[in-house]
């Protein structure tokens, strides 16, 4: 690199970070380094993919829930979650990423998703229980990402929160509902309350003394709170639902610090987190499998997608 290339970048440089520095947006024209490029890459790909995994473990209740009411409002959801995928695969591209290789890293196991769509839904409490823990949990972790310093997934995560913050709602209202019914439909709660809640603290990823990117995240204004903040937020959001709706979050250490202001609470198990992110979790394996069948089955919608548009390309 010459010097007048040098002293070029580094004015680039410099530039960048004044926009940083001034919590402006950085959008996909605007020269950026290459490790916050690819680290928006890294994040919007991991997040599209969950969104699209995501669908799996709702979407097998559809067909079984209880009502016209309940499966209409479940499919709904479900939809919603594929528009997000799309918000953001779109997002991602704007990075001079490809939608098609990123579809082909997540079913090769060359990109992650997040680790709580490798749980099972066992009954249909689940569905509820997701709603309020799940959702929650992505609320917590992506209200602050509407002021991500890059343009287009700060602006695609305005529309995502609000349908979150209504999914987790409407999971709620479930949940209340089953509440209010026999001592079967309650204790289907609570079994499902217990098995949601750990995996929903490790949503917000490892704890910041093993999070090797929040730093640098931080410094570059994609991230607001390292994951031990959100997960605390998320903690006290949700003690006090949990009282309301009356059940018990299973957490023998859970209790107030007066002193934090806060709630104290166990340690999540990071070593199954860890087996979950690397492959090891219940429905991993399933998840990639239904995943790579629908895109294999789909490869004839985009190659006559394509085919439609080189010939309108030609005879418009």
């Amino acid at each position: 690199m010459t010097t007048t290339e040098r002293r070029g970048e580094t004015e680039l440089s410099a530039g960048f970070e004044e926009i940083v520095a001034a919590d402006q947006r950085v959008e996909p024209r605007d020269w950026m380094p290459d490790a916050y490029r690819a680290t928006l890459v890294r994040q919007i790909a991991q997040h599209a993919h969950s969104e699209i995994i995501g669908m799996q473990p709702e979407g097998n209740w559809i067909l079984r829930a209880p009502s016209l009411r309940r499966k209409a409002i479940l499919l709904a959801k479900v939809q919603d979650e594929a528009g997000h995928g799309l918000y953001l695969y779109a997002a991602a591209e704007t990075l001079g990423v490809d939608r098609e290789e990123l579809t082909e890293k997540l079913i090769e196991s060359r990109q992650k998703y997040s680790s709580i769509f490798n749980y099972p839904t066992l009954t249909y409490a689940d569905i509820g229980v997701i709603g309020w823990l799940v959702d929650g949990a992505a609320i917590c972790n992506q209200v602050p990402l509407c002021r991500c310093s890059y343009g287009p997934y700060a602006r695609a995560m305005i529309r995502i929160c609000k349908e979150e913050s209504f999914h987790q709602r409407q999971g709620y209202e479930l949940l209340m509902t089953m509440m209010r019914g026999t001592d079967a439909q309650k204790a289907m709660v609570q079994e499902a309350t217990n098995r949601w809640w750990w995996p929903s603290l490790m949503m917000f990823g490892p704890p910041d003394a093993d999070s090797p990117n929040t730093r640098q995240s931080m410094a570059w204004g994609i991230k607001r709170h390292t994951n031990d903040e959100l997960r605390q937020r998320f903690v006290d959001m949700t003690v006090p639902q949990a009282e309301a709706l009356g059940v018990t979050l299973p957490d023998p250490e859970l209790r107030w610090n007066a002193e934090r202001d806060a709630h104290d609470y166990g340690e999540p198990d990071w070593v199954e987190f860890k087996s979950v992110i690397s492959g090891g979790g219940p429905c991993n394996t399933q998840r990639l499998a239904r995943r790579r069948r629908a895109h294999e089955s789909g490869a004839w919608v985009r190659e006559a997608a394509a085919a439609y548009a080189a010939k309108q390309e030609v005879h418009p």
